[in-house]
Formats: C-alpha cells, structure tokens, sequence
C-alpha cells in the first residue's frame, strides 16, 4: 500500500481485525473511564507507576536520594496496572491528565504539587532535594540534555 492509497478516516473508530494485547491502551479517549479514588499511603511522596522502564526511574532516582541521607524523599509506591486499564481510573486521570504512568504527588508541599511525565517528576525531585543537578551553567545544561534525550526516547 503506498501513501496515495490510504486516506485517514474523518472519525477514529476501534478496529477488532487490527487490535492486538495493548489495543485498550492506545484508543484515542481522554478523561477517565471508571470511577477509582487513588491509593494513599502515609509518605510525603506517592508514586503510581508500574515496573516499566519509565517507571523504574523514579523508583531508581527516590532510593538515591533516600541512599544520601534526604529522608524527606520516602515515598510510598502504588502499582497501576497498564494491561488492566488502571491509568484511565478517575483517580489517576485527575493526578495526570494523560492518563499514563508514572505520576507522583507530593503531599509535602502546601498546596500539594502533582508532577507527571517521568523527566518532569526527575527533574523535580532533584531540584526538591538539592542533589544530583550539577551547579555549573555548562554542566546543568549537559544533564539536562541528557534528561530530556532519556524522556523523549
């Protein structure tokens, strides 16, 4: 099939023929799809997330502060199942309107801060704690190009 044959549909419709074991996952829906309050643990910080590489950043860069001594980075973590649909919960659409994971919420703060997309919640926490963000204009700038490559890739 070369590009002239195929036409965009005016209105997106789900597909049964082409769906496959993520195809929930990836409609085209914004706003939440069923009614489920967040998990709430006793932390400062609550991360919903799941083991996905994205996921397992944030769970990385919270034990490395926790590991430098910023015990104000304890963190309760809450799995959100993406092969269930669990992102699109009310709950969690209202913490990340993209409804993907990982979102974290930080109760320490007045008002209470939500952060998503997994270079954003890094980038925050190392600001939040003062640690792993280089000083220096050049050397900030080089992390940050790197945080940002690693978000986007």
């Amino acid at each position: 099939m070369s590009n002239e044959d195929y036409t965009p549909p005016e209105v997106w419709s789900f597909d049964e023929a082409i769906s496959g074991e993520w195809a929930d996952n990836n409609r085209p829906v914004a706003g939440p799809t069923f009614e489920k309050t967040l998990a709430l643990g006793d932390k400062p910080l609550q991360l919903y997330s799941l083991g996905t590489p994205n996921g397992v950043k944030i769970t990385i860069l919270l034990e490395e502060l926790l590991a430098l001594g910023k015990t104000e980075a304890a963190y309760d973590l809450h799995l959100v199942d993406i092969r269930k649909g669990e992102e699109f919960g009310s709950g969690f659409v209202a913490l990340n309107p993209n409804a993907k994971i990982p979102a974290l919420m930080d109760y320490s703060s007045s008002p209470m801060i939500p952060v998503f997309e997994s270079a954003s919640i890094l980038h925050y926490l190392a600001e939040k704690f003062d640690a792993l963000l280089p000083k220096s204009p050049a050397d900030r700038a080089m992390c940050m190009n790197w945080l940002f490559w690693q978000g986007g890739s």
